[in-house]
């Protein structure tokens, strides 16, 4: 008969933690970063079809670093809940909390029950009227969760980008100028060019746009005119 080892509860989480730390540190890095048009959403992504931002309802959005094939289906059961809800209710039931506490829920119980936790973590942002009253919600593989404050940062050099946005970060920031303080994190200290996925959350997407969907990617020419310094020349 096969002896059965004996792992304290202990271990086996801190085991599983460093599993899933490791994971998350070998992706490419994600900023969120709330400012005075709204949030922008900057990741290095080399791949123009596997996102890492995605839109999720009205005025939600949904970013990750990690294992692609974990957060996309997180992200897919994010908008299938907001969807549901939004049916069953009201549009404005839909909110970033409800929808970052059912990803706690399930981040945690694959932690805690399955053999294998989820490599990723996720940030859930919300655009309010003014910045004080954007939520951030930042989630990690166990399930916890934080609510942040003017930016997050994720992924393997998250804390060496976070030292750089959070010296240049002001809440009367243009999109232009958030998504160029993102830009120029990420590509700091690194001698090849970042290929860079960037999405926006528009405060101000009803009255200027007619439309309760904030979310809008912004096209590789869009960017490389907003990384020059060059967009409002160019509108």
């Amino acid at each position: 008969m096969t002896q059965q080892f004996y792992v304290s509860p202990e271990q086996l989480m801190k085991d599983r933690a460093d599993f899933a730390r490791k994971g998350i540190a070998r992706g490419r890095t994600v900023v969120v970063v709330s400012c005075r048009d709204g949030i922008a959403l900057v990741a290095e992504n080399p791949s123009a079809s596997l996102h890492k931002i995605g839109e999720i309802y009205d005025k939600i959005a949904f970013a990750a670093v990690g294992k692609y094939n974990e957060f996309e289906s997180l992200r897919q059961a994010g908008v299938r809940y907001a969807d549901v809800r939004g049916y069953s209710y009201d549009r404005e039931d839909v909110t970033g909390r409800g929808l970052a506490s059912v990803y706690a829920q399930s981040l945690g119980a694959v932690f805690t029950a399955e053999q294998k936790p989820f490599e990723v973590e996720l940030t859930v942002a919300e655009v309010g009227h003014d910045v004080e009253s954007d939520h951030l919600f930042r989630l990690t593989f166990d399930g916890s969760i934080a609510d942040e404050r003017r930016f997050v940062v994720m992924g393997g050099n998250a804390e060496r980008v976070a030292e750089t946005v959070v010296n240049g970060w002001t809440s009367v920031a243009s999109f232009e100028e958030a998504i160029r303080l993102a830009a120029g994190a990420l590509q700091e200290e690194r001698a090849e060019p970042v290929t860079l996925e960037v999405a926006v959350l528009d405060r101000d997407s009803e009255t200027a746009r007619g439309s309760r969907r904030a979310f809008r990617r912004i096209g590789p020419d869009e960017l490389a005119a907003l990384v020059d310094g060059t967009a409002r020349q160019a509108g």
